[in-house]
């Protein structure tokens, strides 16, 4: 599998990376999904503190124990667990950063995370202290690079205006083209890149049962699942293509929750490249765009 060297990096990622939040909890079985997932060349790896209130750290952990050195690893931050365990609070103020790396560290048993994410954002946020916070930890050696998970335009333009986090992490998929109008123009200019989420939209465009996604009813939905799977390929496959063929994208962050789902994943990024930009840009015309109505 390819792996990008993106501009605010000094390493580079593999172009679809293993969304961890979709494992199940069970050691044995997650550990035998992240195993195919790097052996098949996925060694680009997504967890969050918040995903099952830390276990999702620590079964990574496990699994790549003797692995460390040939994954990437990435993290988030923000989502500070209630004591009584009622839920979770926004907080992204510098102490609480410096003091969760230390956490997601010991869950992780690692010295460094690759990329350290926070987990969301809004214009409200003491931006300057925030992001101050990652440049300690960068200066410190506990993270490589830091990012951002945002998929709101206005928080995205204030923080390209004062840094430049190496990664923002937004959904896209055919679905969900808002991206096209302003970000990704706005980030392909910078040295961030975007990791993708969503990219096949909840399998919707697979083999999920339509329903309303956004602004699109559920019959638009089964006539987009329609028209992309008269390409003749794997659905997978158009849609990984989809993703990557965009120049502001870095990797897609795709869930599996088994090891055939992840078997499925690597034949379909290789089936990707027979995609030819002729049909994609044909299908993609008959796609209607949508737009941010918030936060532009």
């Amino acid at each position: 599998m390819e792996k990008r060297n993106l501009p605010a990096l000094d390493f580079g990622i593999s172009s679809i990376g293993l969304g961890c939040m979709s494992l199940k909890g069970n050691l044995k079985e997650d550990q035998e999904i992240i195993d195919a997932a790097i052996s098949g060349g996925i060694s680009f790896l997504d967890t969050a503190d918040l995903y099952q209130k830390g276990l999702n750290e620590e079964i990574v952990r496990a699994a790549i124990r003797d692995k460390r050195k040939d994954v990437i690893l990435a993290t988030k931050v923000g989502n500070q667990l209630r004591e009584d365990g009622s839920g979770w609070d926004w907080n992204p103020r510098k102490s609480y950063i410096l003091k969760a790396v230390e956490e997601s560290l010991n869950r992780l048993q690692t010295d460094y995370i690759d990329i350290y994410q926070l987990h969301g954002g809004t214009l409200e946020d003491p931006w300057e202290e925030t992001l101050e916070a990652f440049e300690i930890l960068k200066s410190q050696g506990k993270i490589r690079a830091f990012g951002i998970s945002s998929i709101r335009p206005n928080v995205i333009r204030k923080v390209l205006e004062i840094s430049t986090p190496a990664t923002i992490m937004m959904q896209y998929s055919p679905l969900d083209r808002r991206p096209e109008e302003t970000v990704f123009p706005m980030i392909a200019e910078s040295d961030t890149r975007v990791l993708v989420r969503g990219a096949f939209a909840k399998g919707l465009l697979i083999n999920k049962s339509e329903e309303p996604f956004l602004d699109y009813s559920a019959a638009e939905v089964k006539e987009i699942r329609e028209l992309i799977a008269d390409s003749g390929l794997l659905p997978e496959a158009f849609l990984i293509r989809f993703g990557l063929m965009q120049r502001a994208v870095g990797s897609l962050v795709i869930g599996a929750s088994s090891v055939a789902q992840v078997e499925k994943l690597i034949t379909a990024y290789r089936q990707q490249e027979m995609i030819s930009d002729e049909l994609l840009r044909g299908v993609s015309m008959k796609i209607p765009l949508n737009r941010y109505t918030q936060h532009r």
